[in-house]
């Protein structure tokens, strides 16, 4: 490489390039999938290209280069992969809105290219060797054997369904992507319902192992582990089957997690949607009723599921009968009933659920105590009680307490023959069509002879075709003949939810040129699971859950070892500008090429590192970056410039220097295992400090001098490489920064030779004293009673007790 005349300081754009064309001849971040090393495998989530990045975006990015780059310098082979997930809605809506004058796919691999340059310009490494992008044919075409492999295993089925509907999009959605009845994609749009034939993957028959083996993720975020548990929703209770008077065929088949509330059902409630609402109408009560079940279909969920609004509700005119007590009860239709959750119907206990104590007040039907608090008399209610208590007014359990009533009357329910326990879950089927173009071709066809038949493995990957328009609408896609018995037959023109090719793609990354399989399960199982994790909170129970799912069955056909994806979880916190997340679309976003051309990559680095602790969301300033400046223009003096110091003459101690060092070593290797970046920088600066002030102490740059040099920059190395880089060849480093063995930690070393000691009389603190690190009781007694104010607390005497907690405080009682 042709060296170039140093220009004087700190300039980033001189050095910034060069070690990044190093690097990228060199491979820094190759990894090696024979090395002897203990592997370590990092991972951020990998970004949907639809448009540039911004600085937002490069938290994430940075985090996991820092990670990566302290890693191999630990001694281990890292495998840091990058790749895009490349199809969806972002890029297929820039191309409606350009009138169609823009490809999706064109559109896509332009952001790719930007994206790819502007990760290069901060000096985030990754293994390019491993890049996978989801639009290729070359990954999904296994996108589509796995989805082979699901049906093939009978989980992967066609149903009709109410779906949610986003009208802007013009497609399904998840229940996952419905957040507060509107689309996740678009917060001010409501999700419509309808009725349509999609296709699904059966996770429900997953839920319990997804829900027990959270206790296996014990590295990851509480609140994560806590989304999904509630998300999957397993409760205990007891179907119980209610006859329906004058319909000797017909019952109404409740679950309810409160068996022991049975004798306190006052009237019955069907959803809307249940096929019961139809057959026990009355004719005198249809236009009541079809009145509410039409108003209904036109409401939110979240809004049908809140106790704010008030509900609609009508009588059906037909009569339930209560099993236990043979107590007829009327059946209602009331739209806060959802098909959708346990069986669509439920036993009313208005004196022990508030949304039935709330329907029965609007309607002026009957509420009945059959718990109370023990020791408390029955009463008027102002509100549903809900919490245990002692069953009244309930028969044969009467007296139990509500626990023991929970058992007793499941018992009597089985023995009866009247219903069974059984579990319920919020978790719904995933719901995986989507009706538009830009999306993984679903590998099947439909034959009028033969239904649903599979595309056969040797015909993949079914292509999306080069023109632009919907799968349904474009007839030399979807014409085809059955594989089965060759007759004329259709394509399915629903494309897979894009959430399918991120289920996978990390364990594609171990073997992303297999041109056999959608991976190499040898490579897989020695390089998974994932030991670091980092990706947005937003993705708990979305791209986590469903992962999740996907390595369960994968491992379950024998493809994969590991039952969990992600070992270590990290979600890292949002950048916000001017009040509001950073986001290109509020035109608050900080352009990293901008960032880079005037202040360098690595300030930007370390801005982003100090801006405040990475798992919370954070502001960001546009002046504040001038630190991070100083604090390398500061380093770079310390190596390229030391004589520019002025020596003043005060105290300077090598023994200081050295143990300052190794306490440096131990507090940002700790801060970097814990994800505390933001303290990390804050111990860099002060180390660096520690230097300077031996230097204007007359300090000598001997050996002792040059240990602590070479520590502060190779801590410093992950966090801004370039200057890492640039002052290890300064200071005739072996080799790269990048390749340098991480600074050993003595602990020995790193002890200080003084302490404080806390003195206090009856417990209050007096004074204090430097005292030596293990000075004995008596040591520390006699120190003590050197102090004034010690004496003069104490009247002159001496102490009659003394408690004393080594090297930290010592009291004297009088």
């Amino acid at each position: 490489m042709e060296s170039k005349p140093r220009r004087s300081g700190y300039v980033p754009q001189d050095i910034e390039p060069k070690w990044q064309k190093v690097w990228a001849e060199r491979g820094v971040m190759k990894a090696d999938d024979a090395s002897p090393k203990p592997k370590h495998y990092n991972l951020v989530m990998f970004p949907y290209p639809s448009g540039p990045l911004h600085m937002g975006h490069m938290r994430n990015y940075v985090i996991g280069d820092l990670l990566s780059r302290f890693k191999r310098m630990q001694g281990f082979e890292v495998l840091n992969p990058m790749g895009w997930d490349a199809f969806g809605l972002p890029a297929e809506n820039d191309a409606i809105k350009r009138g169609g004058g823009v490809h999706p796919e064109v559109w896509t691999r332009g952001n790719i290219g930007i994206a790819k340059r502007q990760l290069g310009i901060m000096g985030v490494l990754y293994d390019w060797d491993r890049e996978v992008t989801t639009c290729d044919p070359s990954y999904y075409r296994w996108t589509q054997e796995l989805f082979l492999l699901f049906f093939e295993r009978g989980l992967a089925h066609r149903m009709m369904s109410p779906v949610n509907w986003c009208p802007v999009d013009k497609t399904v959605l998840a229940n996952e992507q419905v957040i507060n009845g509107r689309c996740w994609r678009h917060p001010d749009v409501e999700v419509e319902k309808r009725d349509l034939e999609q296709w699904f993957l059966r996770i429900t028959d997953y839920a319990d192992r997804l829900l027990d083996d959270l206790d296996q993720l014990e590295h990851w975020p509480e609140k994560v582990r806590v989304m999904q548990a509630n998300w999957i929703g397993r409760s205990h209770g007891v179907e119980v089957e209610f006859p329906i008077d004058g319909h000797p065929r017909e019952s109404m088949r409740i679950y309810t997690t409160r068996p022991d509330t049975l004798f306190g059902v006052t009237f019955m409630v069907l959803a809307p949607e249940h096929p019961l609402v139809e057959k026990l109408t009355a004719d005198s009560r249809r236009t009541a009723v079809r009145e509410v079940v039409e108003a209904a279909r036109k409401e939110r969920e979240i809004d049908r599921m809140s106790s704010e609004v008030k509900r609609l509700g009508a009588f059906t005119g037909a009569y339930a009968i209560n099993p236990l007590n043979g107590e007829k009860v009327p059946i209602w239709v009331g739209d806060y009933v959802l098909i959708t959750y346990g069986t669509g119907a439920i036993m009313a206990v208005p004196a022990h659920d508030q949304r039935d104590f709330d329907f029965a007040r609007q309607f002026g039907l009957p509420i009945r105590e059959v718990i109370v608090p023990d020791g408390k008399p029955q009463g008027d209610l102002e509100g549903a009680y809900t919490g245990p208590g002692v069953m009244v007014d309930s028969g044969e359990f009467n007296g139990l307490d509500s626990k023991t009533g929970f058992e007793r009357v499941a018992e009597f329910v089985e023995k009866k023959g009247i219903g069974k326990r059984s579990v319920k879950y919020r978790l719904r089927d995933w719901l995986i069509s989507r009706q538009r173009y830009w999306g993984c071709p679903i590998p099947v066809v439909h034959c009028d002879v033969d239904g649903i038949v599979a595309v056969p493995r040797s015909d993949l990957p079914v292509l999306l075709p080069s023109e632009y328009r919907p799968l349904a609408d474009n007839p030399d896609f979807w014409r085809t003949n059955c594989p089965k018995c060759g007759r004329d037959a259709r394509r399915e023109t629903d494309t897979m939810d894009t959430f399918i090719d991120s289920s996978w793609y990390f364990l594609r990354y171990t073997s992303a040129h297999d041109n056999t399989q959608p991976f190499d399960p040898e490579l897989a199982n020695h390089w998974m699971a994932v030991d670091q994790y980092t990706g947005g909170i937003e993705h708990a129970i979305l791209h986590l859950l469903y992962s999740r799912f996907f390595q369960k069955v994968l491992h379950d056909a024998e493809r994969a070892e590991a039952t969990e994806p992600f070992a270590r979880l990290f979600t890292q916190g949002m950048i916000r500008r001017g009040g509001q997340v950073m986001a290109k679309s509020k035109g608050n976003g900080v352009a990293p090429d901008d960032l880079v051309a005037r202040d360098g990559a690595d300030a930007a680095r370390v801005y982003e590192m100090f801006i405040g602790p990475p798992d919370e969301d954070v502001e960001w300033s546009d002046s504040a970056i001038a630190g991070p400046v100083r604090f390398l223009q500061h380093v770079w003096r310390l190596v390229d410039s030391p004589d520019s110091f002025q020596v003043t003459g005060s105290d300077a101690s090598a023994d200081v220097l050295r143990r300052r060092a190794h306490q440096a070593i131990q507090k940002v290797t700790e801060d970097y295992e814990g994800f505390h970046f933001n303290t990390a920088v804050a111990a860099l600066m002060e180390f660096a400090n520690t230097l300077q002030a031996y230097l204007v102490g007359g300090g000598r740059r001997d050996s002792g001098w040059d240990f602590a040099l070479r520590t502060l920059i190779l801590l410093l190395n992950p966090m801004a490489p370039h200057v890492g880089e640039e002052l290890w060849s300064r200071i005739g480093g072996e080799g790269l920064a990048a390749d340098a063995a991480w600074p050993q930690f003595d602990r020995a070393a790193a002890a200080e030779s003084e302490t404080t000691l806390v003195i206090q009389v009856a417990g209050k603190v007096r004074d204090r004293a430097t005292v030596p690190v293990g000075t004995t009781e008596a040591q520390a007694l006699a120190a003590a009673m050197r102090s004034d104010k010690v004496r003069a607390a104490l009247d002159g005497r001496g102490p009659s007790k003394v408690i004393y907690v080594q090297d930290r405080l010592i009291n004297l009682v009088p």
